[in-house]
């Protein structure tokens, strides 16, 4: 059973780590995924299968939001733009899906392994 308060307070974790590591250089992106998911999975405990699983949702939680974010910014900038930039907008939506997919998969990779290491440690 999915521990939803473990992986919300993971995701918590690493978007206000994510936010210091933009305005702090040597945290970073990286870091912030990995401590996030770390906390998920120690919560969570119950073995390694269930610190990545909650890792995973921790991080993939963060990729989904993150990508809806950048999607709503380009959005409302093509719309700023007039029909022209409606257009342009839309011809880049897909290249963005694509962008957010790839960033949701690399965060939630990230976060699951350190999922596994959180639960590891709290065995």
């Amino acid at each position: 059973m999915t521990n939803w308060r473990a992986v919300f307070v993971g995701f918590l974790v690493a978007t206000v780590l994510g936010i210091v590591g933009l305005v702090v250089p040597g945290i970073g992106q990286l870091v912030a995924g990995l401590i996030g998911g770390f906390v998920a999975g120690y919560m969570a405990g119950g073995g390694l299968g269930s610190g990545f699983w909650h890792g995973l949702l921790a991080g993939s939680l963060g990729g989904i939001i993150g990508g809806l974010l950048v999607g709503i910014t380009v959005g409302v900038a093509g719309l700023a733009l007039g029909p022209i930039g409606g257009a342009i907008s839309g011809a880049a939506g897909l290249g963005i899906v694509a962008f957010a997919i790839a960033i949701s998969l690399i965060m939630a990779l990230e976060s699951a392994i350190a999922g596994v290491a959180g639960a590891a440690v709290r065995s």
